[in-house]
């Protein structure tokens, strides 16, 4: 079948066994693409960074990359793909500014699924808008990888471009279509891009718009991206970066009272959630020792604008799932 891994392709564990799996789809894509155009959506996530320095590689300038920032990025991460993609890898790079435009569509919507589908939606016709300005494009990257066709077909729906309209139909280009994620992080490596990159931890399609519960305010979406800020950080620093499968802050669209300077505050609280898994079906609460949490509360409530209180979410999966929505 076109789409069952090849019994052929060994697991990708070493290094040598990426620049092997790179060299071979260098050759596969400059026979597929020959002088074409190639279209790429650019999260910055690992899949799509991957099939980018891949295809860069291959076809140069030939390739070109979108990467629309909806402002519901982390922290620093639109800023670190123009500067890998861009000024290191000299790749032929649009950068979209639609932060507005996504937050105006999103602003009073408080359902999950509705920010989910205006999100998706929103995305979509922003690529549209920027692939009818393009000329001579004949084909469509996608970040697909194995676990995706196994679960929900070729096409991925979070992260990459499905549903375009009829002219906009391109051939597509899916070169790590057969690889796992830790597969792709192997060749990620020995393509050179960087690991706070490469080792990203999942992130959901709709970014940050999940993280900020309820409906997103701009201020409270701003609370959201600084404390993942300092979690991230914090938890690099004191070894928990690589132990801890998936961590993350959560500003629900509540408030408590605190007390800041003598004065009462009316706030928000911050939720830290720090899970691991091996499957995302079922997940364990990370034991954080409990002064480095007392360290991360002191950080958020006195850097954080907004936020009066931190609490630690003891939930494992079920009862909770992963995300708050």
């Amino acid at each position: 079948m076109e789409n069952r891994r090849p019994e052929t392709l060994e697991r990708i564990v070493t290094l040598k066994q990426a620049e092997a799996f790179i060299e071979e789809q260098i050759q596969a894509l400059r026979e597929q693409i020959r002088d074409g155009k190639v279209l790429l959506a650019l999260s910055g996530g690992v899949d799509s960074s991957v099939v980018a320095a891949l295809l860069i590689k291959a076809i140069g300038k030939n390739l070109v990359c979108v990467h629309v920032n909806h402002g519901l990025l982390r922290k620093g991460e639109p800023e670190q793909v123009i500067q890998v993609f861009r000024h290191e890898m000299d790749a032929n790079l649009i950068y979209v500014d639609a932060v507005d435009r996504f937050l105006d569509k999103l602003a009073g919507v408080d359902n999950p699924e509705k920010k989910r589908k205006i999100i998706g939606a929103e995305f979509i016709r922003v690529f549209e808008e920027e692939a009818r300005k393009l000329d001579n494009i004949r084909f469509l990257a996608q970040g697909t990888i194995y676990p995706d066709i196994l679960e929900s077909g070729p096409v991925k729906s979070h992260h990459n471009v499905g549903g375009l309209p009829e002219d906009l139909q391109f051939e597509l280009v899916e070169p790590v279509k057969f690889l796992y994620k830790d597969e792709v992080r192997v060749v990620g490596k020995a393509l050179g891009l960087p690991d706070n990159m490469v080792f990203r931890q999942p992130f959901p399609g709709p970014g940050l718009g999940v993280r900020c519960v309820g409906a997103i305010t701009r201020d409270r979406l701003e609370a959201v991206r600084e404390s993942d800020a300092i979690l991230r950080e914090e938890f690099a620093k004191n070894g928990l970066q690589g132990k801890v499968w998936q961590y993350f802050t959560i500003v629900p669209d509540i408030r408590s009272t605190g007390i800041r300077d003598g004065l009462r505050t009316d706030e928000w609280p911050v939720v830290i959630r720090a899970v691991n898994t091996r499957d995302a079906v079922t997940a364990t609460v990370e034991d954080v020792p409990f002064s480095l949490l007392q360290h991360i509360t002191d950080r958020i409530t006195h850097e954080v604008k907004g936020v009066n209180r931190v609490l630690y979410d003891l939930t494992p999966k079920p009862t909770g799932t992963i995300e708050w929505e």
